[in-house]
């Protein structure tokens, strides 16, 4: 095994999100380069391939999240002996809700060089569709399955000023909808966009409601929501439900608590009523 000055290269590569002709002569040259691909889904890249009229000469193994712990160290091993691997993920760049994290970490602490080739993000993309502002946002990717935790997740992030980026299956938008307008308010602005760069592109924007509305009869495709950020709170969501419970163990009723601290911390009743509500039912 050779050592951190012997090392090889990881280069994490951005592929198309959608529409082949987005993908980049610096992509082709990596591939052409590499000596191996590590692939999130093996036959997906072999049809990206074929699709593009490219080859490689490199050997291609599956990274996805089911192996990536074990086939870091086995990345890792081959970059120490100065191989040349490429991560690509089925669409975008790697890293971001995709396999590529773990290997990059691994290499940064061995040492062994790291480089980029830039790609189309499904996220930027959603982003400047949305109308909504860009100079100051998060990225939250796929929030959890289950309702309950998705729900937390949506309420603490109620107060969030910055504008929030979330990606979604398409038969989990509608709940996920519904407790976004539970979370933030049903006037809240928002876009919905989905299959990006493809034949059939579209986004929505509107309010959370009248997405909720939109959605009901069924999405389809690779979705990815936007929604715009809180109008300055004082206080986080998480701490004004802090602040309900007080009032409950001091004997005050459940609606009367929520309106007062409401009122109190300047946030809206029914996305509070809501946190109050799913953190009282989740309480031991």
């Amino acid at each position: 095994m050779g050592s951190a000055a012997d090392a090889g290269l990881l280069v994490l590569a951005g592929t198309p999100i959608g529409n082949v002709d987005d993908a980049t002569p610096a992509l082709r040259n990596a591939l052409a380069q590499a000596d191996l691909v590590a692939a999130e889904d093996t036959r997906r890249f072999h049809a990206l391939l074929d699709r593009l009229g490219w080859e490689t000469s490199a050997k291609v193994v599956s990274y996805f999240d089911g192996n990536e712990t074990s086939r870091a160290v086995e990345l890792l091993t081959q970059l120490q002996a100065g191989a040349r691997v490429v991560v690509v993920s089925d669409a975008g760049m790697p890293t971001v809700s995709d396999p590529g994290y773990r290997v990059l970490s691994a290499a940064i602490a061995a040492g062994v060089p790291v480089k980029v080739v830039p790609g189309p993000s499904a996220v930027l993309v959603a982003l400047a569709l949305s109308g909504l502002p860009t100079d100051r946002f998060c990225f939250e990717g796929f929030l959890p399955r289950k309702g309950g935790q998705r729900r937390r997740r949506l309420g603490e992030l109620a107060s969030e000023e910055r504008t929030m980026v979330f990606f979604e299956a398409p038969h989990r938008i509608t709940d996920f909808l519904a407790d976004a307008q539970q979370a933030f308010g049903e006037d809240r602005l928002a876009s919905v966009s989905r299959e990006l760069t493809k034949t059939y592109e579209e986004t929505r924007r509107g309010t959370l409601a009248e997405l909720a509305a939109w959605a009901a009869s069924g999405v389809r495709g690779e979705v990815t929501i936007v929604i715009g950020g809180a109008e300055g709170s004082p206080i986080s969501i998480t701490e004004a439900v802090d602040q309900v419970f007080s009032r409950l163990a001091a004997g005050e009723r459940f609606a009367t608590a929520v309106s007062a601290v409401a009122e109190e911390c300047g946030i809206p009743r029914k996305p509070l009523y809501a946190a109050s509500l799913t953190a009282r039912k989740e309480s031991p």
